[in-house]
């Protein structure tokens, strides 16, 4: 006998358990499944934890509109309930004087997003903040931050759980049918299934994939997945920076750049290297390249201490050499589906706009 459920997300990921949280809170409590043994053990426990300011999206794009949104959101929940985060800003600098019209873009792009606390700095400026910083000039965000993901998950977790949610770890869903209004997932050897009016596809790199398998769903609404690794090496002992630090953006992500956890611990990453399938190998032949990135940031480095950390995979919509893709947050008013909303593409910043993604979400049903 089929189990009948206010809800269902599949995803026990950032986004997908902001989701679970939302519409725990609204009274439909969802049955959360996720394949992995523990929540979040994939994009999104293998990024930076950077709290994004919003500052590269395009004006009108749902990253750009949903990261300003969902740092308000994320900055008042992690402070309301005690999550470890800290507001310890950014600076994106230039590194020769050709770049500084590349920080004039990105300004004049911020502002048009909404981000209007940016503020350009001189290379005295940027020197007086950060001294072993080389650059021609820079722009500092007060309002970047980094927070302890896991906890920030957990917490997610916890109030979705207190408000009548339930999370089913190791579900692995072979497909999906939609009889009489209602969504029947079916899990494992396909026997067992669970249904509900509403489903949620929150799978990050697993997305297209679900999607697939949802035989009502016209393919034409599945967008490409494109895997683009980033891999991290980070520094054993003390850095003379206070701040995350920041090049000018490359093509298909913002440069190797030094990120600190909140230890006061510095990591170099993530690089950009688009591959065929999921592998979270780092190879340590990278190092040289991460030390001549590294040192442009910091000359004077001790490149021996660098060593490989961990690598995460962006389950982006656009591949190399394509303008970037934005979210995709697919409802019932796109596809015709009723009850179903499937996210594709959802990187960077979605951490940042988690809270503010699942408020779309919700919206739509």
């Amino acid at each position: 006998m089929t189990d009948q459920v206010d809800a269902i997300v599949v995803g026990a990921g950032v986004v997908g358990l902001a989701i679970g949280r939302a519409l725990a809170l609204a009274g439909k409590p969802p049955l959360i499944l996720e394949g992995e043994p523990h929540f979040g053990s994939w994009t999104s426990s293998r990024n930076s934890e950077v709290i994004h300011a919003g500052i590269y999206y395009p004006e009108g794009s749902l990253k750009a509109r949903l990261c300003v949104e969902g740092k308000h959101q994320l900055y008042a929940f992690c402070q309301a309930r005690g999550v470890p985060h800290q507001q310890l800003g950014k600076l994106i600098f230039a590194h020769s004087d050709t770049q500084l019209g590349e920080l004039d873009a990105i300004l004049a792009h911020a502002r048009q997003a909404g981000v209007d606390d940016l503020r350009p700095l001189d290379r005295a400026d940027a020197r007086a903040m950060e001294p072993e910083l080389d650059c021609a000039g820079a722009l500092f965000s007060p309002s970047t931050g980094i927070v302890d993901s896991h906890a920030f998950m957990l917490a997610l977790l916890g109030e979705a759980e207190s408000h009548g949610a339930m999370l089913v770890p190791g579900s692995e869903i072979t497909r999906v049918t939609h009889v009489n209004g209602l969504w029947h997932v079916h899990l494992d050897d396909g026997e067992a299934a669970v249904a509900s009016p509403i489903l949620i596809n929150a799978a990050g790199l697993g997305a297209q994939a679900l999607a697939a398998r949802i035989e009502a769903l016209p393919a034409t609404h599945v967008p490409p997945l494109h895997l683009a690794r980033g891999v991290y090496f980070t520094y054993s002992g003390k850095v003379p920076f206070s701040h995350l630090i920041y090049p000018v953006p490359e093509a298909g992500g913002l440069g190797t750049h030094l990120t600190l956890d909140l230890g006061g611990q510095a990591r170099f990453g993530p690089d950009v290297e688009w591959i065929d399938t999921i592998d979270y190998t780092v190879d340590p032949a990278r190092l040289p390249r991460f030390a001549a990135a590294a040192k442009r940031i910091w000359p004077g480095l001790d490149e021996t201490r660098l060593q490989p950390g961990y690598a995460g995979i962006r389950p982006k919509v656009s591949g190399p050499g394509e303008p970037a893709g934005d979210f995709i947050i697919s409802g019932p008013e796109d596809h015709g589906c009723t009850g179903l909303v499937n996210l594709f593409g959802i990187e960077s910043p979605g951490l940042t706009a988690s809270m503010a993604i699942a408020d779309v979400v919700a919206a739509k049903l």
